[in-house]
């Protein structure tokens, strides 16, 4: 399984930005895929992820600000990331489960929130 994730970039504080996860496998083969970030010297932390169903779910402090949404015809979650803080500066990293419950990780993609 290959994972292209896109969409990263500079933007300021409060701007917005939209990531993109292609996967190379069909979503009808994936348990969940998700978003993290990994700030420099920091661990790799949950961002937001959505299921086989279709349901979203979102750190606490993102909530109100990022959706998460799928296009099941193209393989690819996209990421909207809106009202970003200079703290949310990062790689982020896509991820996909598939049904066999194994675990794939994109190349990340950094963003960088200037304040």
């Amino acid at each position: 399984v290959q994972l292209q994730a896109s969409g990263g970039g500079l933007v300021q504080a409060g701007g917005s930005l939209r990531l993109s996860c292609a996967a190379s496998i069909s979503i009808s083969l994936v348990n969940s895929m998700g978003w993290y970030r990994q700030a420099p010297g920091q661990q790799r932390d949950f961002v937001a992820g959505i299921s086989r169903d279709g349901v979203t779910n979102y750190a606490d402090s993102v909530k109100g600000r990022f959706t998460l949404s799928r296009d099941n015809a193209k393989n690819t979650v996209y990421l909207q990331m809106n009202k970003l803080k200079p703290e949310e500066t990062g790689v982020y990293y896509c991820e996909v489960r598939t049904i066999w419950l194994s675990d794939f990780w994109g190349q990340g993609t950094l963003v960088t929130v200037s304040s």
